[in-house]
């Protein structure tokens, strides 16, 4: 019993130094420690984050009010409602895991944005995920579909640019943020069955 123990923490550690291997080696073909012409843009798109995820919702709502539409208005409370979760899912990970940023583990990378918060997932790409995957789902028109996952994808880019993520974390805030919409999503649909059912 003592000797598969030994070895599941054995496969373990492995598989983590393996991935923190990947992990790094990947971030450094990304990152320059030198000041490129580029990182304004992506420190631009990195900040628009937070506009876009109240933004979005807000703009979705005040055009379901003007129409008159319901299913503009419920979209919106869609997107409020998953990046809500999402949020949740995102900060209790966070904590949990409390992986240090890259810039505070390897001296090559340097940090060229302020961050404080824990390393994994990244909260910019799981609410830029989050945001994305409602809006696609609400609206799936491929004028809607590409220019959101464009965006989200180049706010998750952004993050790594900058030094302040590893591709690790983009991943696992893509997921957090894709599946926290998904999850909104058929959470409304059921609601709404239900309700059309009590209402028969």
């Amino acid at each position: 019993m003592r000797d598969r123990i030994l070895t599941l923490l054995f496969l373990l550690i492995s598989t983590s130094v393996f991935a923190q291997n990947i992990d790094i080696r990947i971030l450094r073909s990304v990152y320059s420690p030198h000041d490129l012409k580029s990182d304004q843009f992506m420190k631009f798109v990195s900040s628009s984050n937070n506009g876009m995820v109240l933004g979005i919702p807000i703009t979705v709502g005040i055009v379901g009010l003007i129409k008159h539409d319901e299913k503009w208005i419920n979209s919106a409370c869609q997107i409020v409602v998953a990046n809500a979760i999402n949020l949740g899912a995102t900060y209790t990970l966070k904590y949990t895991i409390n992986r240090d940023r890259p810039f505070l583990t390897y001296p090559d990378i340097r940090n060229k944005v302020n961050e404080k918060s824990p390393s994994f997932p990244s909260g910019h790409t799981s609410s830029a995920f989050a945001t994305a995957t409602s809006l696609s789902l609400a609206f799936p028109k491929w004028y809607v579909i590409v220019p959101s996952y464009v965006w989200a994808g180049t706010v998750g880019y952004s993050r790594m640019q900058l030094g302040v993520h590893y591709p690790g974390d983009v991943l696992g805030g893509m997921i957090t943020g894709a599946g926290s919409a998904y999850l909104t999503y058929k959470l409304n649909k059921w609601i709404n069955k239900s309700y059309a059912r009590k209402h028969e």
